[in-house]
């Protein structure tokens, strides 16, 4: 038995027991993590450089893009070296960043697709009000609104998770520092007040979750008004992405803290936790890209830009 003053390090759940299956698991990940870092960078790259899409829509996928950036980021590289290393062990202070991260970046992304969603919603349903009701100011508060609401989200989680006093060893069932396996070391009643705070998360969640299921509601009973089917295309295409992205992120996300205990189990847990912080970093660029003509045509001249200053340094490395 051990008391969290005397805790100095977590041991996470490692994700196989062989070499040859931490290896693969290194390489797997490795894999996904450099796909994230290059679709989301992009993406990024190409919203910054190409002035036509200087627009709201774009300036919300810009910051969706780092918010993945940042999650992804916080999470793979520190189980890839474990996995790489053969190691369990995070410090004690490194625990609370992470823990404080991953709230931050997940919390201020689900903020930003609820604010994303009102934006297809005034495109859609108000597209006279759309310079008025989404100026740059406005989207810049809006944008600004998400960071921050996340980032108060983080420090209280963050705060009261790491005042309980811990008595019950110091090994997570997880691959990472998370609030509830956290929860599971504590031996005081005072962790009521953490689950308060999840309650209440969990409340504003579901408001921004029930908030964008209205505004897709509303966008499509406009969309049928559509006469045309051309502009029926066209608007189900620029929703469609979004909409697939909250679907991935709300249902995986929910399921990791709603899940019966009756059907908890490390593994199950494991699972359900690399679909919610792994896998939409990883996947958001192509779902943006896929239908979005726009977008696409300017990471091929973000990609052209690449070959042909590769192309004129390879020239003058032969010189």
């Amino acid at each position: 038995m051990s008391n969290s003053s005397s805790i100095t390090q977590f041991l996470l759940l490692a994700f196989a027991d062989t070499r040859e299956l931490q290896l693969l698991h290194f390489c797997l990940f490795l894999g996904i993590y450099l796909a994230a870092l290059l679709g989301n960078g992009l993406i990024i790259t190409a919203i910054a450089c190409d002035h036509r899409l200087h627009t709201p829509m774009y300036f919300f996928l810009l910051n969706l893009s780092l918010l993945d950036l940042g999650s992804i980021s916080t999470t793979l590289p520190k189980a890839m070296a474990n996995s790489l290393w053969d190691t369990r062990a995070i410090l004690y202070s490194g625990c609370a960043v992470q823990l404080f991260l991953c709230v931050f970046l997940i919390a201020a992304e689900l903020y930003l697709l609820t604010v994303m969603a009102y934006d297809r919603y005034v495109a859609i349903c108000k597209p006279l009000h759309y310079g008025t009701l989404m100026g740059s100011r406005a989207c810049v508060h809006m944008a600004a609104a998400a960071w921050a609401s996340g980032f108060l989200t983080a420090v209280l989680h963050t705060a009261n998770t790491f005042s309980l006093p811990l008595c019950q060893g110091n090994a997570l069932d997880q691959f990472f520092c998370e609030i509830p396996h956290i929860l599971k070391l504590s031996c005081s009643d005072t962790y009521l007040r953490e689950v308060g705070l999840l309650v209440v998360g969990v409340c504003l969640d579901s408001g921004c979750f029930i908030f964008i299921i209205l505004s897709y509601v509303q966008i499509l009973r406009a969309v049928l008004r559509i006469p045309s089917q051309q502009g029926r295309h066209k608007a189900f295409s620029t929703c469609l992405s979004h909409l697939t992205v909250v679907s991935l992120f709300i249902s995986t996300g929910t399921f990791t803290y709603l899940k019966p205990l009756s059907i908890s189990s490390p593994s199950l847990d494991l699972v359900v936790s690399v679909l919610y912080s792994v896998v939409p970093p990883a996947v958001n660029p192509l779902i943006y890209s896929m239908r979005n003509q726009d977008l696409k045509k300017s990471i091929r001249k973000v990609i052209s830009g690449m070959d042909l200053n590769t192309g004129k340094i390879s020239i003058t490395l032969q010189k």
